[in-house]
């Protein structure tokens, strides 16, 4: 049996045009080069190399594509073919001082990540672990680059069939057009929404769950008690974790040593009533059952996705008030806050103006001698909807009596517009507001609320944000745009060595995302009971000292 596939030599030609499609181009790996080294230069977080090789993986494939598209303008502005490739021994000259420079910053990288773990009391891993990063990269870069080339062989398999019927240039528009809507058309409506509604399904269960150590509530003071109109069931798994917790009154009583009142806890979850304002109404019945608005204290919480409230964000009200507290709050999602941002942003904003409102409208018509403190918590994308409640800071000094927002989103409204605005000479990381007369910013709430050192009236409202959060400092911008938080010396916990790349940096803080809560606290997104001093700054209760915080700090750090 004869023919060209068995031929002498057609079998190494085969092999040879295999290799010649899949030849990377030099100003390709020029740019993958020089992205890979930008890629293990520090961000906000410490990285595992797992961690750390997806993202040098993507960004070299990144600067491979950028490579190429530079030399494909200057080649189409010009007019000039391409430049004949190098020779053999430019080539080995050139390839040996890539791997010198990825050698090189493999070597500073793992330098890096010892300093930023050291920096956050974390023990720093092996350096030989960088290896791995380069073998995941280069799997990662291979694969993305792979798949480009795929869909640009398809698209000119298209655009040659579709220039049968039609002139060339048409074909090559009309085949990149079917091509890109196609991609488009596959990701939101077929992978997107796969996703979300796996996502959707999952998390679904998981709502209808209950912790383990949660039980239904014997108190009357407590949504889904005794003579609650909200039913245990409705409440969702993070409902009945937060009704179910918080402090006994023996617990208040040994911190505080004099009798304490039962606290107050009032919630809707997403099965108790059928509609945003419902469930908002609904938590003011609640509050009005239970005695709330005759507490000292009334504190607006404003959830997570899944409905979560941070224990270390809301029991030190408790602690500071001996249990004459109501706290209110209500779910409107069973979504992780990450995937509640992407497709439930509107509906945390209507979650948050709708509880407030409809709170403030009872409280606003009791006697002014008889109100509770009006309070506001929120927590990431807590904080986005407890903000929407709010036109601005005149707004909030007019309707509430203290506001603690913890780790603010950059897609914050009011947060953007009071960092953009903020006072000559103070940084972005901690910015000075109107001269701090009503909003402070903090990292460390006993040390930062103090400045600046005039004299700060009621109400007090508070953002608390890590320099090294990411989900504060996260926004698409950071692709093509230096931040003023990179531009200025860095926070407290981020490492000088950090600087901005085009796309890179973007990159990283996306990636620091993911892990930003698993930070050690004080880092990231986890804040740890830092809360109890800011607590203890916006409403102190009358006697209450500095000894006593750092008492309370203590219990709710463990």
């Amino acid at each position: 049996m004869t023919g060209p596939e068995h031929a002498p030599g057609g079998r190494s030609q085969r092999v040879r045009r295999f290799l010649g499609r899949r030849r990377y181009t030099l100003s390709g790996l020029v740019g993958a080069t020089l992205f890979f080294c930008a890629s293990v230069t520090p961000s906000l977080l410490p990285r595992g190399w797992v961690f750390q090789g997806v993202i040098s993986g993507l960004l070299a494939a990144t600067g491979y594509g950028l490579g190429v598209l530079i030399t494909w303008l200057a080649r189409w502005v010009s007019g000039r073919p391409a430049l004949p490739a190098p020779g053999g021994t430019a080539r080995r000259v050139l390839s040996a001082a890539a791997v010198v420079l990825i050698v090189v910053f493999c070597w500073l990288g793992s330098g890096w990540q010892h300093d930023i773990h050291r920096l956050m009391g974390l023990a720093p891993p092996p350096r030989g672990g960088y290896v791995l990063v380069v073998l995941l990269a280069a799997l990662l870069f291979a694969a993305l680059v792979g798949t480009a080339r795929l869909l640009r062989r398809a698209t000119r398999a298209l655009s040659r069939l579709l220039g049968r019927g039609m002139a060339a240039p048409a074909a090559r528009a009309l085949g990149v057009i079917v091509v890109v809507a196609l991609i488009v058309g596959v990701g939101n409506g077929v992978v997107l929404q796969g996703l979300f509604g796996a996502a959707d399904r999952t998390f679904a269960a998981v709502n209808g769950e209950t912790s383990p150590g949660v039980a239904a509530p014997g108190s009357p003071d407590r949504s889904g008690g005794p003579g609650s109109a909200v039913s245990w069931a409705s409440l969702g798994n993070q409902g009945r974790s937060f009704i179910g917790g918080g402090p006994s009154v023996a617990e208040l009583e040994g911190f505080s040593g004099t009798p304490a009142m039962s606290p107050i806890r009032v919630y809707a979850g997403l099965d108790s009533a059928p509609g945003t304002r419902e469930r908002a109404e609904l938590v003011v019945r609640e509050l009005e059952r239970t005695g709330g608005f005759s507490r000292r204290v009334l504190c607006v919480i404003v959830t997570t996705g899944s409905g979560w409230v941070n224990a270390q964000g809301v029991d030190p009200l408790e602690y500071l008030y001996n249990g004459d507290t109501a706290l209110a709050s209500m779910q409107y999602s069973y979504l992780p806050s990450w995937i509640s941002f992407l497709v439930d942003a509107e509906r945390a904003r209507e979650a948050g103006r709708e509880l407030f409102d409809a709170v403030y409208r009872v409280w606003s018509r009791l006697p002014v001698d008889r109100r509770p403190l009006l309070l506001v918590f929120g927590e990431s994308l807590g904080s986005f909807g407890a903000e929407t409640a709010f036109s601005g800071s005149g707004d909030m000094r007019n309707r509430v009596d203290g506001m603690l927002l913890v780790g603010p989103p950059s897609s914050n409204t009011l947060w953007r517009e009071f960092t953009a605005d903020r006072d000559p000479g103070t940084r972005q990381v901690l910015p000075g507001y109107e001269g701090g007369e009503t909003i402070r910013f903090a990292a460390d709430p006993a040390a930062d609320l103090v400045n600046p050192p005039t004299a700060w009236g009621r109400p007090r409202v508070v953002y608390l944000q890590h320099a090294s959060d990411p989900i504060t400092w996260w926004s698409p911008r950071l692709a093509l745009r230096r931040p003023d938080w990179l531009d200025e010396p860095r926070g407290g916990d981020v490492l000088p060595a950090m600087r901005w790349y085009p796309f890179v940096t973007f990159w990283q803080v996306t990636a620091d995302m993911a892990v930003a809560g698993g930070a050690p606290a004080g880092h990231g997104h986890n804040y740890g009971a830092a809360p109890v001093a800011a607590w203890a700054q916006i409403a102190p209760p009358d006697g209450w000292s500095a000894e006593r915080t750092a008492a309370l700090t203590g219990l709710m750090a463990r």
